[in-house]
């Protein structure tokens, strides 16, 4: 058994389990973890004065693990493909599909390493990632496996394309699979894999692409697969007009009524995006607790338009924080992620006809911290992470308050710096009680050969591409 006490830290967020809005904040407070939970949190003075390792937090802001809840981690290895910088969602697939393409085993594993370094020097102690494209022996083992070996807490999604253009898909043929080997390998990810019990290092979910990308019968049959096992469903629904205007023209419906018809609705769901989401679908989300992924900086960056995010959680939709593919970001940060998210649904707001009286309280700072945080962990179906509390898992991030881009906030308040001041990295990052980033640094593997191995695949990946 092994203790870790976080001492004296100038601010501890923990949030409340039953309302994500509602966070209790203490100051001058200290926290004890045994083995991979947290045994005790609350006044330096009464909690053990030593354990195996002490760090000291004074001066720190300590905020549970951030959860991102929808990524796609190989596309570290093609951002800022000058080719699609000014594409929106449909020609930027288009524009990079013949690249992935040519993706292979070694590169899902190591671009999966450096987007979860990325996330976990942010904060983030959780995430998600949706590989959907299996070309030349890839499999989501891959991912799993790099995982492991950094120790970020795993939510595999084992998406899949199975409708090419040929019939009518957006995806070229040759990344796409057969509905019967998809549901088959699925069941196996399930079977050797997913973890249900408290405190899981690794989930597995099924996840088809999208609905231009699969066929109804996929969706159908993954919903049949999921529920059969007890695991979640996820994919990409209502992100653009395009998205929108495909499901019209191919199924005579809105995404939300497909997502209805194929029982791709229930709290054991969560949709990527929802830009577009109408009134009655988010009406349909809430009635069913179906979760959604927001990803602000995806969005705006492919110009897909700005979600309902505040009408969402008014109705009782759960949401969380999505930082999306690291090729239409292009980056995993997941404090800037919730500080866009705060600043979107405030000028979306004022954008709306004639403007509101609440626009600057659309989104607080404690709003969007609650997003990155508890909504994640709903969004994600888990109750054992996204808040700090006796029995939780010893999940939570460290900021240093004494750095340039707090100074002149943190003295105000802490959180609220966090969000609107500069986004910082993470002082210190503990995942299952394990202290994963230490001083600011990745402490569970050497990040300059990472880098230096994905640069040369990433080129790799792009000159194969060419001579295709």
């Amino acid at each position: 058994m092994s203790t870790l006490l976080i001492h004296n830290a100038h601010c501890v967020a923990t949030f409340d389990h039953a309302d994500p809005s509602q966070a209790s904040e203490l100051r001058d407070a200290s926290i004890f973890i045994r083995d991979h939970r947290i045994e005790a949190i609350g006044p330096a003075a009464d909690l053990p004065p030593t354990a195996d390792e002490v760090i000291d937090a004074r001066g720190h802001l300590v905020t549970p693990g951030l959860v991102n809840t929808h990524h796609h981690m190989y596309q570290s290895l093609t951002r800022a493909i000058p080719a699609v910088q000014n594409a929106e969602l449909f020609s930027w697939l288009r524009g990079l599909y013949p690249i992935w393409a040519g993706l292979t085993p070694e590169m899902v594993h190591v671009s999966t390493q450096v987007a979860m370094a990325e996330l976990l020097m942010s904060g983030c102690t959780t995430s998600s990632d949706h590989l959907y494209i299996y070309p030349n022996g890839v499999r989501l083992d891959d991912s799993i496996e790099a995982a492991q070996q950094i120790g970020m807490r795993f939510v595999a999604t084992r998406g899949s394309m199975s409708v090419g253009q040929s019939q009518g898909g957006l995806p070229p043929d040759r990344v796409v699979e057969k509905d019967d080997f998809i549901l088959k390998d699925t069941q196996r990810l399930i079977e050797r894999y997913h973890d249900a019990s408290f405190g899981a290092m690794v989930n597995v979910a099924v996840a088809p692409c999208s609905p231009f990308s699969v066929s109804r019968d996929l969706m159908r049959e993954s919903a049949r697969l999921a529920r059969q096992y007890g695991v979640r469903l996820h994919t990409h629904l209502a992100e653009n007009d395009h998205d929108i205007a495909y499901s019209r023209e191919k199924f005579n419906c809105t995404p939300a009524q497909y997502a209805q018809d194929l029982g791709w609705l229930g709290h054991d769901v969560w949709h990527a995006h929802s830009v577009k989401l109408d009134d009655e679908g988010i009406s349909l989300f809430a009635a069913t607790r179906t979760g959604v992924a927001h990803c602000p900086c995806s969005n705006m960056r492919l110009a897909s338009g700005i979600a309902p995010i505040r009408k969402m959680l008014n109705a009782g939709v759960p949401v969380g924080l999505g930082v999306d593919g690291c090729a239409s970001n292009d980056g995993a940060h997941m404090v800037g992620e919730a500080r866009q998210a705060l600043l979107l649904a405030r000028v979306g707001r004022a954008l709306e006809p004639f403007g509101c009286d609440h626009g600057p309280s659309e989104m607080t700072a404690r709003d969007a911290l609650a997003l990155a945080t508890r909504g994640g962990a709903e969004v994600l179906g888990r109750t054992d992470i996204g808040h700090l509390a006796v029995g939780q898992c010893a999940d939570l991030a460290m900021f240093d308050l004494d750095t340039l881009g707090f100074a002149g906030g943190a003295v105000h308040d802490p959180i609220g710096s966090l969000l609107l001041c500069a986004s910082p990295q993470a002082a210190y990052t503990v995942v299952n009680g394990r202290v994963v980033v230490r001083e600011g640094r990745l402490a569970t593997l050497e990040l300059a050969p990472l880098v230096q191995r994905h640069n040369a695949l990433a080129q790799q990946l792009a000159q194969a591409a060419r001579t295709v």
